[in-house]
């Protein structure tokens, strides 16, 4: 990418002419990374009864990549900003399509849960160098407005995406398939990169913050596990709340630890910023409804509705359909004209109002009237969101500091993610006993009685999901108050790749 001395991105014509199929990789790789999150879920009973996991091990091969994924994003981060971005992309490609291979072909249950963790630990070093070289390749605003678009739609529809590829792989071949599949996408993506993408050399001299790493990644794998275990023992469980107190703790001093390392693993000044905190504070509280939509609807349709695992899958298209739409036609092309604001806010009460559509779902509603419309609001809300949060959390930084602040955008995605499941999952549950335990007074029609239980549950959860993306939009209101890029404002313009 070229520039001028002064920072200003050169015309068009002469930067890189490949780097829209870059993207096409850098995409590729995050789409990866995103949709593992979602793809086992589907396959989960099969891979049960294949490998006899126990119903109190299965969650396992959910939690142990996302534990491994949200813990050590930071750490990702700062090794892309120290040894190159674009060598820690082929490595994270590489590593996930090994360890993938390896998931798929299981022989045991601790084989495939090691597996998944190893997974999320070369997640956690893809996810923040794709974000930082796309970052870094597009610093003309048009330019970083089509491709943050991209980038948008497909962080908030691969968990979707990764549904209807479950579904379809499980059906039709094999649970292992869900594993596999990673093999040949690393591959491709992995040629492409060292073909097309560039980067400048990582800083030789400077030193990883080994007790930030350790404070910092200590504290987020702390809380990320304890919100996981929450959802099977309980909130008040004394092993959960020792998580929870573990994670403060180390938090806590891994920002005191922060203001006085030498070589901060988080520079506190990309916190202290306050488009990026409200960046931030917005993701995490956007994905917390987003990915409590994604468990209960998933259960819904299939339990409730009886629909199989492709059909489940399938389901879920128009919301990443509207995903899309949402992130790469309308804020892609208004975010150069508006502040990210104006279009952040909009996106939190669509996605609240296709919430607010679901509490209306009974044991027998319509896919076509009653679902289909709140997964289009919800969708079109969150490409509204996604695109401009991205763009304007890594906006100006400083190219030693884009891996880290890609890291950060991720790790509020990942955290929010894991206090949505476990949290709404609670109120579901708790919601649905003390239903059935009320109107259970006929025991002729306890199954019945059941089904409306979980279902109440569901709707209460989502009630509670509603009322956080609003909180995410009055966020995004009040903290994120930076200009539309193609107004000048100084916390979007680019800035050089000399600087270092």
């Amino acid at each position: 990418m070229s520039v001028t001395r002064t920072g200003a991105p050169q015309p068009p014509v002469e930067a890189d002419p490949r780097r829209w199929w870059g993207l096409v990789f850098i995409a590729l790789a995050q789409l990866m990374v995103v949709l593992d999150a979602t793809i086992v879920n589907i396959a989960l009973p099969s891979a049960q009864r294949a490998l006899d996991i126990s119903d109190g091990d299965r969650q396992w091969v959910i939690t142990a990549y996302s534990v491994a994924f949200g813990g050590l994003l930071l750490l990702g981060g700062r090794v892309a900003d120290l040894v190159g971005r674009k060598r820690t992309f082929v490595i994270g490609l590489i590593g996930f399509a090994v360890v993938s291979a390896l998931g798929g072909a299981a022989t045991n249950s601790a084989m495939l849960f090691g597996a998944r963790a190893l997974q999320g630990v070369f997640a956690a070093l893809l996810a923040p160098s794709a974000l930082s070289l796309l970052t870094t390749t597009f610093t003309d605003p048009r330019e970083r407005g089509k491709a943050f678009g991209v980038y948008g739609a497909l962080a908030g529809s691969g968990s979707a995406i990764g549904f209807v590829v479950g579904g379809v792989l499980t059906e039709y071949l094999s649970w292992r398939w869900c594993l596999y599949v990673n093999v040949p996408i690393a591959i491709v993506a992995v040629a492409g990169a060292l073909v097309l993408l560039h980067d400048r050399p990582g800083h030789a001299g400077a030193r990883l913050d080994v007790p930030g790493v350790l404070l910092g990644c200590g504290g987020l794998v702390a809380l990320v596990y304890g919100f996981s275990e929450a959802e099977p023992r309980g909130w008040t469980d004394p092993y959960v709340l020792a998580l929870f107190a573990a994670g403060v703790v180390l938090l806590a001093v891994f920002v005191w630890w922060q203001n006085r390392a030498p070589g901060p693993l988080l520079p506190l000044h990309v916190l202290k910023d306050r488009n990026r905190a409200g960046c931030f504070l917005t993701m995490a509280l956007a994905v917390v409804g987003m990915f409590g939509m994604f468990l209960f609807m998933t259960y819904y349709l299939q339990v409730v509705l009886g629909y199989s695992p492709m059909r489940t899958g399938f389901a879920f298209l128009p919301l990443t359909a509207a995903i899309i739409v949402g992130s790469t036609q309308i804020s892609a092309r208004l975010l150069q004209h508006v502040q990210p604001r104006m279009l952040m806010v909009p996106g939190m009460i669509s996605a609240a109002a296709g919430m607010l559509a679901l509490t209306r779902i009974t044991t027998h509603s319509s896919y076509a009237s009653e679902i289909l419309p709140a997964l289009i609001l919800m969708g079109l809300g969150m490409g509204l969101t996604f695109m401009p949060v991205f763009a304007t959390a890594t906006a100006g930084v400083a190219p030693q500091d884009s891996g880290v602040t890609s890291a950060t955008v991720n790790t509020s995605q990942q955290v929010g993610g894991s206090i949505g499941t476990a949290l709404l999952n609670t109120i579901a549950t708790t919601s649905g006993a003390g239903y059935v335990t009320s109107h259970l007074t006929d025991p002729a029609q306890r199954e019945l009685v059941v089904r409306e239980g979980v279902v109440h549950g569901y709707t209460v959860a989502i009630w509670w999901a509603a009322g956080i993306m609003l909180l995410a939009g009055l966020v995004a209101g009040l903290m994120v108050t930076a200009r539309a890029p193609g107004h000048g404002s100084p916390a979007d313009a680019p800035v050089p790749e000399s600087v270092a």
